[in-house]
């Protein structure tokens, strides 16, 4: 009996293997069948939806193109706005009226030729939108027009002033760019040491006075102002540029004392710096 059910069992198994898969192939066939008796979904978008994103995509590709060629523009004025600063860092004792003139004309070319291009592709735009892509060659043209003046006039120029020179290049009813002179510190700095290895010590404790004003107004103003993280970093940077200033002019200051003028001077600090300028 046994023997018997033992085999009446596997025989039962060995069907339901057997039926198996061609059970599975129905299902699957029969899946098929009614898979593909079902029609196609279809996506009904409005046409004036379709209008929509259609003038959103038009719009974007435009301002792409803008900022594209925005940034192309500031690079152009950075580069120029570098020449004018390298051409005022040469300014000496004997050359200074020759170099000044010089570092103007270039500055003049630099805002007919190319800040006339920056300002005409903001014009008629939101700039704010754009600002990340212009904001860097504005700074250098700003920091190299200040620098200038400062040779020049020993102050600062201000707001009106820059606006005063690029509003013939734009429209005047627009809304005047927006100005940053943290840069001018680092440039002042490296002229301070190039004015003491000149000999020049009370030029250099003159820049070192006005940088400090500088920072000390700025430091009043920073915390107030709106998105100033750039800010902040500058800040750190122009106090940098003081306490080079400082220490550069406090060293000449110290050792200057314990020299004594050469013959037929009467200058303190000439000892310091050679006897190219003495005349017998």
């Amino acid at each position: 009996m046994f023997c018997l059910r033992g085999c009446s069992r596997l025989v039962c198994s060995s069907l339901l293997m057997a039926t198996k898969p061609h059970r599975l192939h129905q299902i699957v066939a029969g899946a098929t069948l009614q898979g593909s008796s079902k029609k196609p979904r279809t996506l009904m978008v409005d046409s004036a939806m379709q209008d929509g994103f259609a003038k959103y995509a038009e719009y974007l590709n435009e301002l792409n193109d803008k900022r594209e060629r925005i940034v192309k523009a500031s690079r152009d004025v950075t580069i120029n706005s570098k020449k004018v600063i390298f051409q005022v860092h040469r300014i000496s004792r004997g050359n200074k009226e020759e170099v000044l003139a010089t570092a103007e004309n270039d500055l003049a070319n630099v805002t007919k030729q190319y800040m006339s291009k920056l300002v005409k592709e903001l014009q008629g735009t939101d700039f704010w939108k754009l600002r990340r892509a212009y904001t860097f060659g504005v700074q250098e043209y700003v920091e190299a027009a200040t620098l200038c003046n400062f040779c020049k006039t020993g102050t600062l120029l201000n707001l009106s002033e820059i606006n005063a020179s690029l509003l013939p290049l734009s429209d005047p009813s627009m809304e005047p760019l927006q100005i940053n002179i943290a840069d001018l510190t680092g440039e002042l700095m490296r002229l301070a040491i190039g004015r003491i290895s000149d000999g020049e010590v009370e030029y250099a404790k003159k820049i070192c006075s006005f940088v400090r004003d500088i920072y000390r107004e700025l430091t009043l103003l920073v915390p107030i102002m709106e998105d100033n993280a750039d800010m902040k970093k500058k800040m750190e940077t122009m106090l940098q540029s003081v306490v080079k200033i400082e220490n550069a002019c406090y060293s000449v200051h110290v050792r200057g004392s314990e020299y004594i003028p050469l013959l037929g001077t009467n200058d303190p600090d000439f000892s310091l710096f050679g006897a190219a300028d003495f005349e017998p």
